[in-house]
């Protein structure tokens, strides 16, 4: 997890993408569609419709839909990008629970709009993979109320911490669906798995049982988005196996960015994750034979 960042960014890729609308060459899927209410989202702009949408449509944009891969966001103006973050430390008072909690509320924003992103990016695939997508970025939208309440509990607001876009600057290189879920199911949410234990072990030890506690929630409920992750890695790539899920993470991405420590073997056992797996995971070095 990442808090403090030290130098202000420009917002990436929005020229390109604007660029790109005019002149015509990505248009915006149809009213009433479950993707343009994903367009909608990536590029919305205001913090009430990041984390106050509308409902999802029921209708599915007439097939074949074009591939439609988004450059970067929409960004209210209360979050302040920046391009480096320092790591969270000393959680001991308000503030620095709040900005981790900031930090952890900017990260499931982008888990969202990435849900919202993939629909849209990969069309080809089956509709039940892209719906399961929007319920997860439905989810992680519900995590940033719970992260917005808590950071309103010690007594700040979104926003008053500066963020960093570092899933965007990342995910948006995945060349195909089973590269997405390896990234972000079995990569950043898994290893979310551990973060989340760690966490709430430090808040509670901080005296914030509250703060704790909202945690342990997030972390049991990565554990389907996780699941969601294996299933469709394994039917995009026949099996989930070590070498084949670290081989789909796009560059510079790598296996050391998508745990923590100890891992949390419990909780990835139950996403289906299997021992050999795991073993694999704790065990792996940068310098490991062919990394």
């Amino acid at each position: 997890m990442r808090g403090v960042a030290k130098c202000d960014a420009p917002r990436m890729g929005g020229a390109l993408l604007a660029a790109r609308l005019a002149s015509g060459s990505m248009h915006a899927p149809p009213h009433g569609t479950v993707e343009r209410w994903a367009w909608d989202y990536v590029l919305a702009d205001s913090l009430d419709a990041k984390l106050s949408p509308p409902p999802v449509p029921e209708v599915w944009e007439p097939g074949p839909a074009p591939v439609r891969r988004l450059d970067a966001p929409g960004r209210p103006p209360e979050l302040r990008v920046v391009s480096k973050a320092g790591k969270t430390r000393g959680l001991a008072a308000p503030s620095g629970r709040a900005r981790a909690l900031h930090t952890f509320f900017h990260h499931e924003l982008q888990a969202a709009e990435l849900m919202a992103w993939a629909v849209l990016a990969f069309p080809e695939t089956p509709r039940e993979f892209r719906a399961g997508l929007v319920r997860i970025a439905e989810d992680e939208i519900r995590h940033m109320h719970l992260y917005g309440e808590q950071i309103a509990r010690l007594g700040f607001a979104v926003g008053a911490f500066p963020v960093r876009d570092w899933f965007w600057e990342a995910v948006p290189r995945c060349a195909d669906a089973a590269s997405f879920v390896a990234t972000m199911g079995l990569g950043v949410e898994s290893a979310n798995l551990e973060h989340t234990t760690s966490f709430a072990a430090r808040f509670r030890a901080a005296g914030d049982e509250e703060g704790a506690r909202v945690q342990e929630r997030i972390g049991r409920e990565e554990i389907g988005h996780v699941r969601f992750g294996a299933r469709w890695f394994e039917t995009f790539r026949s099996s989930l196996e070590f070498d084949t899920w670290r081989l789909a993470l796009p560059a510079p991405l790598s296996p050391m960015l998508m745990r923590g420590s100890p891992l949390h073997r419990e909780a990835r056992r139950c996403a289906g994750q299997t021992e050999r797996f795991l073993d694999e995971l704790e065990a792996w070095q940068p310098d490991s034979p062919g990394s």
